[in-house]
């Protein structure tokens, strides 16, 4: 259930959700125009990562990868950014938002298990 087409969707939702969720912790614990280049390092960062390293063919992204790497890695990479994302919303003051979307994090994984096997056999 990794790859059905409702559990991509929130899935890429959930990717969009923690880069404003980084950009927001951003904004939200800095000053100045400190916060500014937060704001916009934080979630470029995030995605540059996330576009970069993956593991080769795998089935739930396009199978080609600037940087391969290991699944275990992946699945590492991929839990940082997203509840980093759902904890800058809470430390942004967005709490209910941040639990929320730590809980359909959770819930993205758990029908993910195929995905996440395949992931750690890599």
């Amino acid at each position: 259930m990794g790859n059905a087409w409702w559990n991509l969707t929130l899935r890429f939702l959930l990717e969009l959700a923690a880069l404003l969720g980084l950009g927001l912790a951003g904004w939200g614990l800095s000053d100045g125009w400190w916060r500014w280049i937060l704001a916009l390092a934080l979630p470029l960062i995030a995605a540059v990562l996330w576009g970069t390293f993956a593991v080769l063919n795998d089935p739930s992204r396009s199978g080609r990868t600037p940087v391969p790497v290991p699944g275990a890695v992946r699945l590492v990479l991929e839990l940082v950014i997203l509840f980093g994302g759902a904890a800058g919303f809470y430390l942004a003051g967005y709490t209910t938002t941040g639990v929320i979307v730590a809980l359909l994090i959770a819930i993205s994984y758990a029908f993910s298990l195929d995905r996440l096997s395949w992931l750690l056999k890599q």
